[in-house]
């Protein structure tokens, strides 16, 4: 197995400065590329943007961004968290994610998902009862533009292709994985596909989805596909120490969890359930110690090869952000890896 990457995923949520004032969304954009920057600068592997269009998130085209990102970094891999395929053109998903590889020499990665949230559908002019066609249709084509040979291809929500041709063209071909919340069916596509899976564990114990990567490993043996090492992506939060970071990070994730939940019809979210996802479910909070340890424990558990923490906990201060970014680099990740070797 190749050595284990860990990564930082954000959505561009709007933090404040620290007087306590919102940043505009242009600054809280530019702020999340001096972030990325300085992951690159402390060690991190890889970076994603997730796709959004509600008021809460500044980054609704991930690839815009870390276009920027590309030009003031050299080493961290750089790419969506997830990119919302299913109201999206397959076509330009890749010719933007192309141009983005070729912007940063190969360092371009898309995670193509279906959306947690749905406003990009009406948005964009989907019907949401095509939710599960649009997404099978458009990763079969996508599928076929990464061989970056001309394409022949018909379905029924797109325009057919005949004899395509798509560029720009990659040197090293396009990394692609697919970002799966809880369902074995989209876990199987996955396989069936040849990706590699990346499993959204924001909520329980982690243990739980021990399943599905057997499931993803079985399934690609059945199909004779490449079984990728998995990434997992969980929330966190790292500072000094575990006071600390508890204490930035709650009230900032009650509003947003509330804000969630009651669109999703979930009872508001108390403290009490709080310090247990801390304690025994998948919140990575605390001093870099702590999260390092819980971390290691999740990894060697579910054996995968990829660790990305989404820390961006909404309108979370600047410099508390950047602190985190730097811990995160400078101490979890090293620790992580001294733990799993001794």
């Amino acid at each position: 197995m190749s050595e284990l990457a860990f990564g930082l995923d954000t959505f561009g949520d709007v933090p404040e400065d620290d007087s306590g004032r919102q940043l505009s969304y242009a600054r809280a954009i530019r702020q999340v590329v001096d972030e990325a920057v300085l992951a690159d600068q402390t060690g991190v592997d890889a970076l994603a943007l997730g796709e959004h269009h509600r008021p809460e998130y500044a980054i609704s085209t991930p690839e815009t961004v870390l276009a920027g990102i590309a030009t003031r970094t050299e080493r961290i891999r750089l790419g969506s968290g997830v990119t919302v395929l299913s109201s999206d053109d397959p076509v330009r998903v890749f010719q933007r994610f192309a141009t983005l590889d070729a912007l940063s020499n190969g360092r371009a990665e898309v995670i193509l998902g279906r959306g947690s949230f749905t406003e990009s559908f009406p948005l964009f002019g989907y019907d949401l009862a095509d939710y599960d066609v649009l997404f099978e249709e458009k990763i079969e084509l996508f599928a076929k533009l990464l061989e970056e040979k001309p394409v022949t291809w018909s379905g029924t929500k797109r325009a057919s292709l005949t004899d395509a041709d798509v560029f720009p063209k990659t040197e090293n071909g396009l990394t692609t994985w697919v970002g799966v919340g809880g369902s074995p069916q989209s876990v199987v596509r996955t396989a069936r596909y040849g990706f590699p899976l990346m499993i959204a564990i924001i909520g329980g114990s982690p243990t739980r989805f021990a399943p599905y990567i057997d499931l993803y490993r079985r399934a690609t043996e059945q199909f004779g596909t490449t079984a990728h090492p998995v990434g997992m992506h969980s929330p966190g939060f790292v500072a000094d120490t575990d006071e600390e970071a508890r204490e930035l990070h709650w009230p900032r994730y009650k509003v947003m969890r509330d804000r969630i939940g009651a669109l999703r019809g979930w009872p508001p979210v108390s403290r009490a359930e709080y310090e247990r996802e801390i304690e025994q479910g998948s919140l990575y909070i605390g001093s870099p110690d702590t999260v390092a340890r819980k971390i290691a424990g999740a990894v060697s558990g579910l054996g995968v090869g990829r660790f990305d923490m989404i820390y961006g906990a909404g309108t979370m201060p600047v410099s508390a952000r950047l602190r985190a970014v730097e811990l995160y680099g400078t101490k979890v990740i090293p620790m992580v890896r001294d733990i799993l070797a001794g």
